[in-house]
């Protein structure tokens, strides 16, 4: 705990987000110690302080991967129910011939997969003519080949309503993989949020347990900016549960009472 307390503000983290998760980053630490055929923490220290690059490797060894579909699902029961559809009336009103939604640090595409899945089997059916296009980023490169791989466990898949799984999902070697259909609206890109932002703007972005858990409050801020930027007015925007804002921009509202969701104004 002492190493991270010291390492994560050099990377722009703090350290209460990985207080209950750190076990994750320090048996990927202690490979790396092992590897480097180090004694301990203070010699791997004194390495990153030789080693410049070695920062970049121990970022990447911060990277949480914790996820599964429809994880918080009253979050996304509220977005099915009167987020989409209202987002779906103001593209109509704008003549804009598409809705694009924007899964910020995707991981695995637990997330993106669970808005398509909601989109195709609860949405598209009342509004046929509005398009999905859905954009899931992350910085870990293999999360988003396992994201676009599309096969998990039968645990991530717990909470998603069971028969959406026999629907949009085959059985393969002992996982789940979503249906091509379903695969169709959405596109991925390695990108760290910290330093490079997909073009366009969003109708609804998705910044859920990164940014506001792990991040620095100055990163933050930064962030919430380079968020409000690519966020459309009248927009949503979707944090997770148990994250807050540093500070609500000047054109953001909460959304509904105890949702983590903000509308900006049109």
């Amino acid at each position: 705990m002492a190493f991270l307390q010291w390492a994560l503000p050099r990377l722009e983290l703090r350290w209460p987000g990985f207080r209950k998760v750190r076990r994750q980053v320090i048996k990927r630490i202690t490979r790396r110690i092992e590897e480097l055929q180090l004694v301990d923490l203070d010699g791997y220290r004194r390495y990153l302080e030789a080693h410049e690059q070695e920062w970049l490797r121990l970022d990447g060894f911060c990277r949480i991967t914790i996820s599964r579909f429809y994880r918080d699902r009253w979050v996304f029961d509220a977005l099915a129910q009167e987020g989409l559809p209202e987002l779906i009336r103001l593209c109509q009103n704008r003549n804009k011939r598409r809705l694009d939604i924007w899964s910020a640090g995707c991981g695995a595409g637990e997330e993106a997969y669970t808005l398509a899945l909601i989109w195709a089997l609860q949405i598209a059916p009342q509004a046929p003519a509005v398009p999905l296009a859905l954009t899931g980023t992350d910085a870990d490169p293999v999360q988003v080949a396992r994201a676009r791989r599309g096969c998990y466990p039968s645990s991530s898949l717990r909470e998603l309503p069971a028969p959406w799984r026999d629907l949009a999902f085959t059985a393969e070697q002992g996982q789940y993989c979503i249906k091509s259909e379903y695969r169709r609206p959405i596109s991925w890109a390695v990108q760290d949020l910290r330093k490079a932002l997909p073009d366009g703007s969003f109708d609804l972005i998705l910044c859920r347990n990164l940014a506001f858990t792990y991040f620095s409050s100055d990163l933050q801020r930064a962030i919430l900016r380079h968020l409000d930027a690519r966020l459309s007015p009248s927009g949503l925007c979707v944090i997770g549960v148990h994250e807050s804002l540093p500070e609500m921009p000047a054109a953001w509202s909460l959304w509904r009472p105890g949702l983590p969701i903000y509308h900006k104004a049109g």
